[in-house]
């Protein structure tokens, strides 16, 4: 029996061995070495994160968690990038889901990030839990106007009026931008045509892989940022990684006596380039930094990035390496097949 023989009656749990060993190699060396494929964001993923940028420290964005443990796996990362980024900017953070198990996924996404990385932020007055509304698109059609009338109280059960955030919050109308991360119904075609479209206000969209092609017509009138599956994700996760990190050590540099435009400069050069951070401590244009400034500016520089922030671009590994399994059998298939029938092979 030669070679093609053998692999047309391969037995198919070799290839179930393979496609097991394509996700678990990658599993166990991203989790030994910390390390995760480089991300370059499209086009719609940068965009998500300017939206969000361009706003005013302070801004109102709502955050709308319509999603449940299933589709965490995907949208969970996008989840924790958001608020990531928005309380790193300084934005007020209102939480609501039309979702029943929105609400936990709210408590779970905001007791990780703001709870163990800005325990600065101030309940009531930097970001508000609102909880759960039952009502579908309904719920949306209603705060556009009156948005007391579905949530006179945050989840904790206090009433609004006693909440120093909630001041001047009347509608929809009354915020910045709307982040929606969505796993179906209600969800974000709901945001699309019943307040962003109306409100023209700027949406940013979060959603599973078989929800994304529906959301593409939207972009970019009704939609200004739209993120799709795991891969979105990571995209999006990579490039608040990078700014975060860029505005920690922006903070340094200044704090060391670096002024602007050079503070900026360095702060994106050493984002991009960590390493390059201790060799220029070593230079003249940082002689009036503090040796304090110095070592500050190098452990940040050199930090490994917490887990938490790191979950999406963990998880391309294994889908890549089985994504070109699966290229690599379809490819071989074809081959054999096509082999078989040229020597008159009857399979």
């Amino acid at each position: 029996m030669n070679l093609i023989d053998r692999m047309a009656n391969l037995d198919r749990r070799w290839i179930f061995l393979m496609m097991g060993l394509a996700v678990g190699i990658p599993i166990i060396v991203i989790g030994i070495t910390g390390k995760t494929l480089p991300e370059e964001p499209t086009p719609l993923a940068q965009a998500a994160f300017d939206v969000l940028d361009d706003l005013e420290p302070g801004s109102r964005i709502l955050m709308a968690w319509d999603f449940d443990p299933a589709s965490e796996g995907e949208l969970g990362p996008m989840a924790t990038s958001f608020i990531r980024q928005c309380a790193q900017k300084g934005h007020r953070m209102y939480f609501i889901a039309l979702w029943p198990v929105g609400a936990q996924m709210i408590r779970s996404s905001t007791s990780r990030v703001i709870g163990g990385y800005y325990p600065d932020l101030v309940y009531g007055e930097d970001w508000v839990d609102l909880g759960f509304k039952a009502g579908n698109e309904a719920v949306i059609k209603t705060i556009v106007t009156d948005f007391a009338q579905y949530f006179p109280t945050d989840a904790r059960g206090t009433s609004v009026d006693a909440i120093p955030m909630m001041e001047g919050i009347s509608s929809l109308a009354n915020f910045d931008a709307i982040v929606n991360a969505s796993a179906g119904y209600p969800g974000s075609k709901e945001w699309v045509l019943y307040a962003a479209t109306p409100l023209k206000k700027p949406l940013i969209v979060g959603c599973t892989g078989v929800q994304a092609p529906q959301m593409y017509p939207y972009v970019p009138n009704q939609v200004q940022g739209l993120l799709g599956a795991i891969k979105g994700a990571a995209e999006y996760e990579s490039v608040v990684n990078k700014w975060v990190r860029s505005e920690q050590m922006l903070d340094a540099l200044e704090s060391g006596g670096i002024t602007e435009p050079a503070s900026s400069e360095l702060a994106a050069r050493f984002a991009a380039n960590p390493s390059e951070a201790s060799t220029w401590t070593t230079e003249a244009a940082a002689a009036a930094m503090s040796p304090e400034a110095k070592t500050r500016l190098i452990e940040l520089a050199s930090a490994p990035t917490p887990g938490i922030f790191l979950e999406a671009q963990r998880r391309m590994g294994p889908q890549l390496v089985a994504h070109l399994l699966m290229i690599g059998l379809i490819i071989a298939g074809n081959a054999i097949f096509f082999a078989t029938r040229r020597r008159g092979g009857s399979q």
